[in-house]
Order: structure tokens, then C-alpha cells, then sequence
């Protein structure tokens, strides 16, 4: 056996009031969520360098190697940063070479 009215309107009746309360708990949900979201702590991750020098061990003291843009994972652990100046000079008068994959020569304006 149901609990709902019989006839229609009063069906119609109990889903406007449905309705009606759907909507305001939507509401109160949106407002709810707002309040945390600007509560919530924001996550500022840290700049890292635009440009990078990566260095090999060679029996245990640093050689300079390739210049990397400064997220590229091929960079390895032993890098150190350069401004844009240093990478270029790096990459022009150094003799160190352009990582092949992020192509930093490419982002200087060099052209080869």
C-alpha cells in the first residue's frame, strides 16, 4: 500500500512542494561548498628556474652537459639554474649542448 495521495492533483501538489525543496537544498548546498572552497588552504607551488645546466660525474667531479628547459625530466638530478643570458652563452659560446627532447635552443630564439 502507498503512502502517496491518490488523485493527481494532490500528486501534482507534493512534487511542486518537491520541488520546491530539492531546490533550496541545492542552494544551500552551493552555498555550503562556496564557503568551504574559500576556507580551503590554497597550494602555491613553487617557481622553478626557467632554464637549467644538467652535469655528468666524470670520476667524481661535475662536467657540464646539456642545458635543459627547467622542468624537462631529462634533466637528472645534478643541475643547477641559469637565467636566460647564462643559457644562451652556454649554448652558443660553451660548447655545451641543447637537450634534443625539450629543445631549449629552439625557446632562446637560437637557431642552429
Amino acid at each position: 500500500m502507498s503512502d502517496l495521495p491518490p488523485d493527481l492533483p494532490r500528486l501534482r501538489t507534493l512534487e511542486h512542494w518537491l520541488a520546491l525543496s530539492l531546490d533550496r537544498v541545492r542552494a544551500r548546498i552551493a552555498e555550503v561548498e562556496t564557503r568551504e572552497t574559500a576556507m580551503r588552504p590554497v597550494r602555491v607551488l613553487p617557481q622553478g628556474p626557467e632554464w637549467v645546466m644538467s652535469y655528468l660525474r666524470v670520476r667524481g667531479s661535475p662536467l657540464a652537459d646539456s642545458v635543459h628547459i627547467g622542468d624537462c625530466k631529462l634533466a637528472g638530478p645534478q643541475k643547477r639554474p641559469l637565467s636566460g643570458d647564462d643559457a644562451r652563452r652556454a649554448l652558443t659560446e660553451g660548447g655545451i649542448r641543447a637537450c634534443e627532447v625539450c629543445r631549449p635552443d629552439s625557446e632562446l630564439g637560437i637557431l642552429d
